[in-house]
């Protein structure tokens, strides 16, 4: 039984295998005749609001053949505490594949242990694979792999997209900066999990500088609060909002601590002459990133949107093994 419930988690051959068939899932909608999913029932349990993955799923499910039962916290008892065990192996009897957005990662896992059907991390508070997954390919779909080049995440790092990106950049052979203040790093820890080793800190200007690779695959990471240095010839430019879903209340903080860490036109002068600039969506214009440098960049960050749905068709039709393999899919 395969399920998709973090980057951590995924092999990289996994992740190339989706990846290659995204592009093929991508170039034949529309046009292809088959619904591997006819007859099939899906739910959506979605214990946090959502635009685009709710939406990319519905479609992307229904253009697979599936029906698919979108679910809110409110409208089943997990809601009310029934523990998620029990509603998974309710779930696991009615329905064949089930996409769980919600809070902690430990209920995604403890669903998809307990349902025993395929399972879909559509975002916890510590990962979010099908961004990722959906980034990375829209990266490569413009300047080829993304193994050897730098990627610059500027703004909260120690949140769910900044530590997919940590195990991606592990996996796949890329260099990871992360420019953030000191308290919204990613913990030494997640390094070490993800297979960083020789990570150590040393002391610059503007503050330590930690620095750790993946002798393996080539994978680097740095993590500084020096936003220059961090974006200067990098190939992808990426943030994400200040105030993530349920930081709501330290709001005021998180803007006062993050106020400098902008994507802006000065910024995008330092990385290399046609450096992409993404955002996952939603933007908030004048904080994470200025109005000028958004819509400048608007035709990439809405290629990156649109993504979400050929890439998650992909993620399904390698759950549940429909002939995918490496840049095929039947």
């Amino acid at each position: 039984m395969r399920h998709l419930l973090s980057i951590e988690s995924m092999s990289r051959a996994d992740m190339e295998t989706i990846l290659a068939a995204t592009a093929v899932v991508k170039r034949q909608r529309g046009r292809s005749t088959s619904a591997p999913l006819a007859g099939k029932t899906w739910a959506l349990l979605f214990a946090k609001s959502s635009t685009r993955t709710r939406v990319s799923f519905e479609v992307g499910l229904r253009e697979l053949g599936a029906n698919v039962m979108f679910l809110s916290a409110g409208d089943i008892q997990l809601g009310r505490g029934e523990p998620i065990k029990d509603t998974a192996r309710v779930l696991g009897r009615m329905v064949h594949g089930a996409v769980f957005r919600t809070f902690a990662q430990a209920d995604v896992e403890e669903f998809a242990r307990y349902s025993n059907i395929p399972t879909i991390n559509a975002l916890t508070d510590e990962e979010h694979p099908c961004q990722i997954l959906t980034d990375i390919y829209t990266f490569q779909e413009k300047q080829g792999s993304i193994r050897g080049k730098i990627v610059t995440f500027v703004g909260d790092g120690a949140c769910n997209v900044p530590a997919s990106w940590v195990f991606a950049a592990a996996k796949l052979g890329f260099e990871l900066r992360i420019a953030a203040p000191k308290p919204f790093q990613p913990p030494l820890s997640l390094l070490e999990r993800a297979g960083f080793t020789h990570v150590h800190a040393q002391p610059s200007p503007t503050g330590e500088i930690i620095q750790g690779t993946v002798p393996s695959s080539g994978g680097r990471i740095l993590l500084t609060a020096d936003l220059k240095a961090a974006a200067t010839r990098a190939d992808l430019l990426y943030t994400d909002v200040w105030v993530s879903m349920g930081k709501e209340a330290e709001a005021a903080e998180r803007i006062k601590v993050l106020g400098g860490y902008q994507i802006n036109a000065e910024l995008v002068k330092l990385a290399k002459p046609h450096a992409q600039v993404m955002h996952c969506l939603p933007a908030y214009r004048g904080k994470e990133i200025d109005e000028e440098t958004f819509e400048a960049h608007a035709g990439t960050i809405f290629d990156q949107a649109e993504n979400r749905l050929h890439t998650q068709k992909a993620i399904i039709a390698w759950l549940v093994a429909e002939g995918v393999t490496a840049g095929t899919v039947k």
